[in-house]
Order: C-alpha cells, then structure tokens, then sequence
C-alpha cells in the first residue's frame, strides 16, 4: 500500500495540487521505512549481525559501506567458489545466509537509488526471500544461498553496464529511461547521446536553481527544458518516437532527475565515488 502511494506520488509530482500531499507522503514514507525494519528483524532470528569466520574470508573490505556492525564490505570482491566450498562446511548455514542476504541489500538498494528501472532485481530478490521465509530447511538454505550467490553476480555485472554501453552511471540512468523496445542500433546510438547532452545540459543550467523542487515556476522550467529538449529535431529523440513517447518519455526523466537532483552534484551519486 505504502508502495502504491509512492508510484501515485510521484506521477503528480509536476502537478501543483500535489504539494498539498506533501506532509502525509512523508508520513507515509516513514512507517513504511519502519516497517521495513520490523520485516527484517522478523526475518533475522535475534538480529545476527557478527559475520563469522567463512564470510569474513571470503568477502573484502572497503570503506563507505557498513553492516551496521562496524565492519565493511564490498560484495563484489567476493570469491565465490571459495564461499561456496566453506559454506558446505559451515555449521551456521542459516546465519550466513542472513548475512548474505544484508550485504546484497546495501549494494541493491544504492543500484536503485540510482536507476529506477533495476526493478527488476528488487523483484527477483524480494522472491527469494519469500521462498526462503516459507521453510528454512538445509535444503531451502542451500538454495537460497546459490540464488543469493547468483543475483550478486549479477548484481557485479549491472554495476559494469555503464561501462560496456561507454557511458556513466548518471546517463546510464537517463539513457535506460529513454530507450523503448524494437530500436535499431542506429538509434540506440542517437539516445545515448541524447542522455548525454540532455544530462549536461541541465546540470549547466536548470539544476544549478537553489532549491529548484520548492517552487512551481523552477519546476515547470525544468519539465519544459526536458520536454523541448527531447522535441528539438536536432538534440531529441529519432523519429521511431511519437509524440505521446516524447511526453512519455518527458515524464519519466523529470520524475528522476526530481529524485536525484535536490543539488548538484547528485548526492545519489557523489557516494559512489567516495565508496
């Protein structure tokens, strides 16, 4: 329910009469964050936040992210054929699992906070945590392990997807939002450099607004420096797109660049760099 209050939220977000919602959308946002909370300590018999030794191995260290528990770890650097040898050893299955399980979720909700369309992952993982809640027998845990297993790497690989398309996580993000399905490669080509410039182009100028979200006029600025920027025969979209796509389209990179452009630069992505 939280989560449908959200999605309407947000599709308001550039209509004035939203602003009145304001206050009861972050009340909402509230329990839900609490709720959150209370699912996990239900999940986590005791609250077991000590990695032991096999996951202390098998998984490195780095600065920015924390268990909660001081110690710090980067997934990614995860041996895992190591791990899943020490783990058919382990006599704490189960607590590896959780812990597993927590260190996934640091890395995947900072991927979506970026890059609203790895929903997918939240999804997939969401489902193996709901298999695993139903019965945690030996044989359910060790499942459950190699589905973790098999999502962080591809989790790592998500994280490289900006490289392979030669872009970086921002525009990644931009990019993702403007393609549509049945695109030529000449026009996959043409929407990575919209992303481009229409990233730099508002950054340079309608972004750099102090508090540009508070008021409807800076608002509006920014919804029509997207929209005009994506109709413009020369910067926009190819010709495959019709208007009702570049409205579309309009819509949703306004909703993003809402979200993780409060200042510039992003703080949504100024961490990564600091990780």
């Amino acid at each position: 329910m939280c989560r449908e209050v959200f999605k309407k939220f947000k599709a308001c977000i550039n209509l004035r009469a939203v602003n009145k919602y304001r206050k009861d959308y972050d009340a909402v946002n509230i329990i839900y964050k609490s709720l959150q909370t209370d699912r996990e300590k239900a999940d986590i018999s005791g609250i077991i936040r000590e990695l032991h030794a096999v996951v202390d191995d098998a998984i490195g260290t780095r600065t920015g992210t924390s268990d909660g528990s001081g110690n710090l770890y980067d997934i990614s650097r995860i041996d895992f054929d190591r791990l899943r040898k020490e783990f058919e050893r382990s006599p704490s299955q189960h607590t590896t699992v959780q812990n597993l399980r927590e260190a996934i979720d640091i890395k995947l909700q900072r991927l979506l906070a970026q890059n609203p369309l790895r929903s997918d992952f939240q999804h997939h993982y969401e489902q193996i945590v709901a298999d695993y809640n139903r019965e945690k027998d030996r044989v359910t845990i060790e499942k459950t392990f190699e589905a973790l297993l098999k999502l962080v790497q591809n989790l790592t690989e998500e994280e490289t997807r900006a490289i392979r398309e030669g872009l970086d996580e921002e525009t990644l993000a931009i990019f993702d939002i403007l393609k549509k399905p049945d695109l030529t490669a000449a026009d996959i080509q043409r929407i990575k450099k919209v992303a481009v410039d229409l990233l730099h182009t508002l950054k340079e100028e309608k972004l750099r607004i102090d508090h540009w979200r508070d008021k409807e006029s800076t608002r509006d600025t920014v919804f029509l420096g997207i929209k005009n920027f994506l109709y413009d025969d020369k910067t926009g979209l190819p010709e495959s797109y019709t208007e009702e796509d570049v409205f579309l389209k309009t819509t949703e990179v306004f909703q993003h660049v809402y979200r993780v452009y409060p200042t510039i630069p992003s703080p949504f992505y100024s961490a990564v760099s600091v990780n």
